[in-house]
């Protein structure tokens, strides 16, 4: 019999979120998938378990194999950048730590292209300075996402995204990384690096993030 693996998952409810449920469950290296959220998700399935949670006040995680945080917000959703910053670096790290009492193996999250720490754009300085604070929550394994502008569907309309987001593809093939990031796309790469498995510290960049055949049907 093979090691039972378990998957936690923060943030389903959300764009990114949506997808990789998805893909944790359609795949079978997961035995089972808790979520992580402050509402549940409409899917229902055997391996899915839902908890509601206030991140902020997280308390402890079961143990886990693998931890998949896509919490995210903006600075106008938030309402502020003190909001944002619990939502991106408060709540992914206290995440994190969170994990790692729980003997979890692997975090992996989702930040932004153009993440650093030494920033002087606020939104990529918490990006890059919640990169750093995960790989020193004590998990062996840490891996951040950099995506370019996010595209896939949004419930939430965002007009200018959208323009912007029409502007993108049209020129994509001279962008280089700059080009759109499919949210499949990342979904099933955050996957992927959880299955292969690299103990250390990493950072997967935008031009990185490919479509990956896991065996099972490609979320659209």
């Amino acid at each position: 019999m093979g090691v039972t693996r378990t998957a936690v998952l923060a943030g389903a409810t959300g764009l990114v979120g949506g997808h990789l449920l998805e893909v944790l469950l359609e795949d079978g290296a997961w035995d089972h998938v808790l979520s992580l959220g402050r509402r549940d998700v409409e899917l229902r399935h055997p391996r899915l378990e839902q908890r509601i949670v206030e991140f902020a006040d997280l308390g402890e995680l079961p143990p886990c194999t693998d931890v998949f945080s896509c919490l995210g917000t903006t600075i106008k959703a938030a309402g502020s950048q003190a909001a944002f910053r619990a939502v991106d670096h408060d709540a992914v790290v206290a995440l994190a730590e969170a994990s790692y009492r729980a003997g979890a193996e692997r975090f992996l999250h989702v930040t932004a292209l153009g993440a650093t720490s030494r920033s002087r754009i606020f939104y990529n300085r918490v990006k890059g300075e919640t990169e750093r604070d995960v790989a020193a929550s004590g998990v062996p394994e840490t891996v951040a996402f950099r995506p370019s502008m996010l595209d896939g569907h949004r419930a939430d309309s965002r007009p200018a995204e959208r323009v912007g987001l029409a502007a993108m593809r049209a020129v994509a093939p001279v962008l280089g990384r700059y080009r759109p990031t499919r949210v499949h796309d990342l979904a099933l790469a955050m996957a992927a690096a959880a299955k292969a498995g690299q103990p250390g510290h990493r950072v997967v960049d935008a031009g990185e993030i490919r479509s990956v055949d896991l065996g099972g049907r490609t979320p659209r």
